[in-house]
């Protein structure tokens, strides 16, 4: 067997452990994904996925980095290169030299959603290795043509009742239309990410701009038909199923500027700008998307923290999620005071807080969300998406916050084929979680009964609006 049913928590084939019995109460429960990066165009045309390789090597960060870390060069894993240099373009090949470096992801949740993604997809009884490469490769291509293994029938096969994906806001949301006016009963919906006239440092934000105010019909070289074009766009997609936005910025910095002052500043940024007008700027804009989540009810998530594309060489040639994404230490009580002085009160907005610095989850976003009614924690995000980063977090905010503060799980994934593992291994971790308060006497089983559907999905749906 490649994934253990005991895993984590204990006998739970038998039933013989509290967190085995939790376990198996919620394992088959519905999957909730409130956010994510899945691609809309594989649930709208409905068409086979490429070949092993490119499934499941060149779009995964995790493993890529890994790989990467141990010598072997992005050209030989099929990583297009932005000048149209040469890169290992037979799939076989790359899935070879990754089932020979298949021991490097021992310990880690990659891991662990491999093995259950082989077994439980693909049928795979052993785990990849040079010897079996091609074994699995085959195996792994035949059920890809076939039609239990096209995006739909996964999405039934996962239990999904709902899934979110991430678009920005100069995305024409063909594909959700497209889903949208089919007699498919699966709910696919989007998220609006506007980092990309958000944030001054993107590359062609002026251009961008005036991209934004074509697709919205506003002026968007006015302070004024800039914020109107939000509203719009945002309006737009909550016709296409959107309950949330979702924000990027490298820290979690925020500002309540003055009308005029604001203004002022986007006329200095609006052709681009670096430093602290830029800075400035992105702390002003969490504020107003904020205020207009307050008016049209989206949910917001904050996703700060991550020093993007460390390596320059590697974002140059290879461009963006290539595995170079790093955490930063950040800073969340003092950087967030100007939104939350200005509508943290408000019962109406929903601000959902994720971070990379396991430092800040008892020190500052626990207290935070133990106090403001506006305030949820997202969960264990990223690098800390695994068991012990799990446990870790539950063990430092579930004090000060409690489980009601917090948000359940999202798998904040690109990789589709493995969703429903890294539920899995979320729901175990939980289970284990609460088993072990029974066992100190600080929850009681049926206690324990009640919350592990509630981390299993039911905070997802309240909070994210489901």
């Amino acid at each position: 067997m490649l994934s253990d049913p005991d895993l984590i928590v204990g006998r739970a084939a038998t039933g013989s452990s509290l967190a085995g019995m939790l376990y198996n109460s919620i394992r088959s429960h519905p999957i909730v994904s409130p956010h994510g990066h899945t691609n809309p165009a594989w649930f709208a045309l409905n068409t086979p996925f490429p070949d092993p390789a490119r499934l499941l090597i060149v779009p995964d960060h995790y493993v890529l980095r890994m790989l990467i870390s141990q010598g072997v060069a992005p050209e030989a894993l099929g990583i297009p290169r932005r000048d149209g240099g040469a890169v290992e373009t037979d799939g076989r090949a790359i899935w070879r030299r990754f089932a020979s470096h298949y021991p490097l992801f021992q310990g880690t949740p990659t891991r662990l959603w491999l093995d259950f993604t082989f077994e439980h997809l693909f049928g795979l009884t052993t785990r990849p290795s040079a010897a079996t490469a091609d074994e699995s490769y085959d195996r792994i291509a035949w059920c890809l043509e076939q039609d239990t293994h096209l995006p739909r029938a996964l999405f039934t096969l996962f239990g999904i009742e709902v899934l979110a994906t991430t678009e920005g806001p100069l995305d024409d949301l063909f594909h959700h239309r497209a889903i949208a006016a089919d007699a498919w009963p699966g709910r696919v919906i989007t998220t609006y990410r506007p980092d990309a006239v958000t944030d001054p440092e993107t590359p062609d934000f002026a251009a961008n701009l005036q991209r934004f105010g074509e697709v919205t019909g506003t002026d968007t070289g006015a302070w004024s038909g800039y914020l109107e074009a939000h509203r719009r766009r945002r309006a737009v997609f909550r016709d296409h199923g959107a309950t949330a936005t979702d924000h990027g910025p490298p820290t979690a910095d925020t500002a309540d500027l003055a009308p005029a002052e604001a203004a002022a500043l986007f006329d200095r940024v609006r052709h681009g700008a670096t430093g602290r007008d830029a800075a400035l700027f992105r702390a002003q804009m969490l504020t107003e998307m904020a205020r207009m989540s307050v008016e049209d009810g989206m949910v917001m998530q904050l996703h700060p923290g991550a020093v993007r594309n460390h390596h320059g060489g590697i974002f140059s040639a290879f461009g963006p999620d290539r595995g170079f994404d790093m955490p930063a230490r950040t800073d969340y009580v003092r950087a967030l005071a100007p939104l939350l002085n200005a509508v943290g009160m408000e019962r109406d907005l929903t601000l959902i807080l994720f971070t990379l610095d396991e430092s800040a989850y008892a020190r500052e976003l626990a207290p935070l969300a133990g106090a403001y009614p506006c305030l949820r924690l997202g969960p264990a995000w990223r690098f800390h998406a695994s068991p012990e980063g799990m446990r870790r977090y539950r063990e430092m905010t579930t004090e000060t916050a409690g489980f009601y503060n917090t948000v359940g799980f999202n798998d904040d994934t690109r990789a589709f084929p493995s969703l429903a593992a890294r539920h899995d291994l979320a729901r175990r971790v939980d289970c284990a979680f609460l088993a072990r308060l029974v066992h100190e006497r600080r929850l009681t089983e049926a206690e324990a009964e009640d919350l592990a559907p509630e981390l299993a999905g039911g905070l997802a749906r309240r909070a994210y609006r489901l």
